[in-house]
């Protein structure tokens, strides 16, 4: 993480963190993880193309799948995120 560039902003219903990663880290982040005790986090994704493949793989195969049951798996595609929704495309 760049220090200077993150930064925390509190009120009374809300809290953001914002973080800037350092110059060296590439990439986009899978996951997080947030709670009020280091030793209870909870873990939430990011929304990324990766993850809801992930997601839906899991939820269309739940146990170990067949390779035909691979391929028939649907292809997604996320088109766009934003505060309000998320618009993704399945084929």
């Amino acid at each position: 993480l760049l220090s200077p560039e993150s930064s925390v902003s509190l009120s009374a219903h809300n809290a953001v963190v914002r973080l800037a990663k350092a110059p060296g880290s590439t990439g986009l982040w899978d996951k997080f993880s947030f709670g009020l005790d280091p030793s209870a986090l909870q873990e939430r994704l990011f929304v990324s193309e990766e993850n809801i493949d992930g997601f839906l793989g899991t939820a269309f195969c739940p146990s170990p799948c067949s390779q035909s049951a691979l391929e028939r798996q649907p292809l997604i595609e996320v088109l766009d995120v934003t505060e309000d929704r998320i618009q993704i495309r399945v084929e």
